[in-house]
């Protein structure tokens, strides 16, 4: 299957970022490895991520073949290289040896785009580590060094910000928050209509759709991956607080009235469908922790359900696999991950 160019030319722009559930060539990871960040979890998160890596991989039991996407995997040094192709061992991966300051790829490796002739390009924003938050050695030029290890052209935008903060329908649409786009600790000097002005020019998008703020204790300031994706054309999923003791339901519910009063580039009334949230989720020392199931992440071939151990888990993972009745859907555990600092479609950055 490959990227339909009529879609570009439908909406006339010179550059598109595709939705995820167009083809992937490959998906980008980078191999959990760095023990001060993670500490006695860092088995554990290992343990998570591999999980991912075979479940975007898809291997047939019968034959041994990967089913779904090439995984290419960022790793520190050799010893890294080994440890991780010893514990992928069996799927279709790339190694490669680059440093980088944590996993979220979503956030610091480049989008991968086509050209107004179909040809793929990169694109990134300035990054600030999350609104100065967390600066790590390796993540503030990690875009260009992959850009350079594709051998694409590529193009940095002026925007502070990261990948998992804007979230597009491939024709034309942007989701975003203001509690992440407008906060000061990004790009202050910016009103909203120029942000939109670069969003547009740097991306090709038509439209930018606002939602307010995002979940309890983000770190990210509200990246829309954790609150609404698009599923399809016109078409997006949020959550829904299943009880009164979730700490996000006035959040969800404000966001849910939001999308159903907006219109997409095409002019379209959005379709919004709701699954279960994950409630409360808390960490040992008891800190709620901003659990998303729409932090999904979706393959060629199966989408992956982050889970936390929560009552609502299988139903929201049941709710999603109605949403792509092409592909697989699979519940894993992403509680590790989680903890330090965001689940599967952070981690995960698609090649098309």
């Amino acid at each position: 299957m490959i990227y339909s160019s009529p879609i570009l030319n439908s909406v006339e722009r010179d550059v598109c970022l595709p939705a995820e559930w167009y083809p992937h060539r490959a998906c980008w990871l980078a191999f959990p490895s760095h023990e001060e960040l993670w500490g006695v979890s860092l088995g554990e998160a290992q343990r998570e991520f591999i999980d991912l890596c075979r479940a975007i991989a898809d291997v047939d039991p019968q034959t041994g073949h990967c089913r779904g996407e090439q995984l290419k995997i960022l790793v520190l040094d050799n010893q890294g290289k080994s440890r991780a192709s010893q514990a992928l061992a069996g799927l279709n991966a790339e190694f490669y040896i680059c440093s980088f300051g944590d996993i979220w790829l979503r956030d610091t490796a480049p989008l991968m785009v086509f050209n107004h002739q179909g040809d793929r390009e990169t694109r990134w924003f300035q990054f600030n580590g999350w609104g100065g938050k967390y600066s790590l050695p390796g993540d503030g030029d990690l875009a260009q060094r992959v850009t350079n290890i594709l051998g694409w052209p590529g193009k940095q935008l002026t925007l502070v910000l990261e990948g998992g903060a804007i979230e597009g329908d491939g024709q034309g649409t942007c989701l975003t928050t203001e509690q992440c786009l407008l906060n000061p600790n990004r790009n202050p000097h910016l009103s909203r209509g120029e942000i939109e002005a670069e969003l547009k020019n740097g991306l090709g998008f038509k439209k930018i759709l606002w939602l307010e703020s995002g979940l309890l204790n983000d770190h990210t300031d509200g990246h829309i991956d954790t609150l609404v994706r698009f599923v399809g054309p016109g078409k997006v999923v949020c959550m829904a607080a299943q009880t009164e003791a979730d700490p996000n339901a006035a959040v969800l519910k404000h966001i849910y009235q939001t999308l159903k009063n907006l219109r997409d580039a095409q002019g379209r009334s959005l379709e919004v469908v709701q699954i279960p949230s994950p409630g409360l989720v808390c960490d040992a020392q008891g800190n709620i922790l901003p659990a998303s199931y729409v932090n999904f992440y979706i393959g060629n071939t199966t989408v992956v359900v982050p889970t936390y151990g929560s009552d609502f888990d299988q139903p929201a993972v049941a709710a999603i696999a109605q949403l792509f009745p092409q592909r697989r859907t699979l519940g894993l555990s992403a509680r590790t991950i989680l903890e330090g600092g965001g689940a599967f479609h952070c981690i995960s950055q698609q090649e098309p």
